[in-house]
């Protein structure tokens, strides 16, 4: 049942943030958001694949990421709203299509930091053992949820440093290991420990494509802070861009230089590889090591903290909009920012943190499943943000386009049949998690149905509404 137009009551002015962000910050973030995932995690596609054929995965993620970005960049400036894909599945496909984007998105970003947060604080337990890693991880959230509620600018600049610092360290990893270069370690056994490629290559490769996803994952999150920037229509095409580039090339170089150092298949599945990689060439007790280890803790702050950015403004967005409860759209006069959301998220997060150990599904403790639901989340929302592109492209024609996307309809196509292979590959590999995802979007549909009256009155939002909708209420589309 869809809520009927007609009852709104006040309207939009996508005003009660302050808009602030640069386009140098809003790189910060789109990098910020995603640099975690060159520091871990990304070198157990190397278990699956091997060295050459998870190259050969990562070309293909990298290429649906980048084709993505390029679409996507066109809905962001079009509608450049809190909501990010919440408001183009709105504007595209009534309510439900926003339900759906906007569940997905909020799973997407609130449940990717208690992992982040985790790994926070077991980085800082190996510094100082006395202290409790769940502890740390709840400082981490205080913290940081602190900083983005007494300003966006004064986040956006801390993520801006942060992300900076991550991106000096890696290049500093790739100058200390190029010494030991060796572009035959990087190839032995490099097709799932052949040396030579085989068709029984194919399903390491395909299995190792959610590791690959890790090396992007949440870039689009730039999207939520559209009503922040000064000038979203020619800022956000900057950042994106050069953003999803910066990441492509550290990923790539990243990849190369750990696994050229020395054998690879000792960091095939830990999750520390860059710090391991390092002993190869400079040995245990390099100043140069401890560095690295020192500053990798910036690649964690960058990614927890930009994510929070990100969830914040979704909720304040849905919750603007009616779909989640009002008081959730809450903005502090006078530091501009979405306060509750902020708190909202975070408190699920610290849920899930003390909860790790109590709830184990499959046999991993909740954070590890989490992410992958995560995951999830980040490919359907990917999969109904390119679907929205066509069908606002067919719908409405003489929509204004400051960026257009680039060689449509290709582009768009190929994000949207990665994202497809991407997800065939995500529910082989964990069925149960996604069985639960679909619950979880199942038990808030009918939340969805239940409070159709809230969105009906909630201020009219010129950039979410359909053409017919406006129509009905006296606008023009």
């Amino acid at each position: 049942m869809e809520e009927q137009p007609g009852h709104h009551v006040g309207v939009v002015t996508h005003h009660e943030l302050k808009q602030t962000l640069s386009t140098l910050q809003l790189w910060a973030i789109a990098v910020g958001l995603v640099i975690s995932g060159e520091y871990f995690g990304w070198s157990y596609g190397w278990a699956s694949a091997g060295t050459l054929g998870f190259a050969v995965t990562t070309v293909f993620v990298a290429l649906m990421y980048a084709t993505f970005i390029f679409s996507f960049t066109e809905l962001t400036t079009s509608i450049p709203h809190a909501g990010g894909p919440f408001a183009y599945a709105r504007h595209a496909f009534g309510p439900t299509g926003g339900y759906i984007a906007g569940v997905a998105t909020l799973i997407e970003f609130v449940f990717a930091p208690p992992a982040i947060s985790l790994a926070i604080g077991a980085y800082l337990n190996v510094q100082f053992p006395a202290l409790d890693p769940k502890i740390a991880a709840l400082g981490a959230y205080l913290v940081f949820m602190g900083l983005n509620i007494v300003g966006v600018e004064i986040a956006a600049t801390f993520e801006l440093v942060v992300t900076l610092l991550a991106i000096f360290e890696l290049l500093v990893f790739m100058g200390v290991v190029s010494p030991g270069f060796s572009i035959a370690n990087f190839v032995k056994g490099g097709w799932s420990g052949s040396d030579e490629f085989s068709f029984g290559a194919f399903a390491g490769i395909f299995a190792a494509i959610p590791f690959a996803i890790w090396f992007f994952l949440a870039i689009e999150g730039v999207a939520m802070a559209a009503e922040e920037a000064k000038d979203p229509k020619r800022s956000i095409p900057i950042a994106y861009t050069t953003g999803i580039l910066t990441l492509v090339a550290l990923a790539i170089g990243v990849m190369l230089f750990a696994g050229a150092a020395g054998d690879w298949t000792r960091l095939a599945n830990i999750n520390d590889p860059l710090p391991e990689a390092m002993k190869y060439v400079v040995g245990d007790s390099s100043g140069w090591l401890h560095m690295l280890v020192a500053l990798g803790l910036f690649g964690l702050v960058a990614s927890f903290h930009g994510i929070i950015i990100g969830y914040s403004r979704q909720i304040f967005a849905q919750a603007r909009a009616g779909y989640l409860p009002r008081a959730l759209a809450y903005v502090h006069p006078r530091f501009k920012t979405p306060v509750f959301a902020i708190l909202a998220g975070g408190a699920v997060g610290i849920f899930a943190i003390f909860s790790d150990n109590l709830l184990v599904i499959g046999g991993q403790p909740l954070t590890a499943n989490i992410v992958t639901m995560s995951v999830f989340g980040a490919i359907v929302m990917y999969i109904v943000s390119m679907a929205s592109l066509f069908r606002l492209r067919r719908a409405e024609p003489n929509m204004a386009r400051p960026y257009r996307a680039p060689f449509y309809p290709v582009f768009p196509a190929f994000a949207l049949f990665g994202a497809l292979v991407c997800l065939v590959a995500m529910i082989y590999y964990n069925f149960l998690i996604f069985v639960i995802f679909c619950a979880i979007l199942g038990v808030g549909y009918l939340y969805f149905l239940s409070t159709a009256r809230r969105r009906e009155e909630a201020p009219i939002d010129t950039l979410i509404e359909t053409p017919d909708e406006l129509s009905a209420e006296g606008l023009k589309p």
